[in-house]
């Protein structure tokens, strides 16, 4: 049975970048959309005063989460004069792949803390039984 991957990405907007950075993951946004049929959801958010953004992925498997830093990791590079990446959390077991793949973003665009945590009990409504 797949486990499902939930990634949580907070980082500081860089000032004076807020508007290139709206842009910037508006058109992420839609080529995942376009290109990542597996992702179960992939949205954006910026608290009130524009100075953090958070990504919240959810993947059906670690797999997905994978085949997302491969095809949209190219694009990681545009963020690094927008954004401070500061943490990434992972809920769900990562293989080492995905380990050095999240390692790679965060030489890109900041000093980010990973924290990984690992499923203990609970279910999910999306999976197929």
């Amino acid at each position: 049975m797949s486990e499902t991957m939930v990634v949580l990405d907070r980082s500081r907007v860089r000032e004076g970048k807020l508007e290139d950075l709206k842009r910037a993951v508006e058109e992420l946004a839609e080529f995942v959309a376009a290109n990542e049929p597996r992702p179960i959801s992939y949205n954006v958010y910026f608290n009130d005063d524009g100075s953090e953004m958070v990504v919240l992925q959810v993947h059906p498997d670690a797999a997905s989460m994978e085949h997302h830093m491969r095809i949209a990791g190219p694009a990681f590079p545009t963020f690094a004069g927008l954004v401070e990446l500061r943490s990434m959390e992972v809920f769900g077991s990562p293989s080492e792949a995905l380990l050095d793949l999240i390692r790679h973003k965060i030489e890109l665009l900041g000093d980010a803390t990973v924290m990984i945590h690992e499923h203990r009990a609970g279910f999910d409504r999306h999976t197929e039984r």
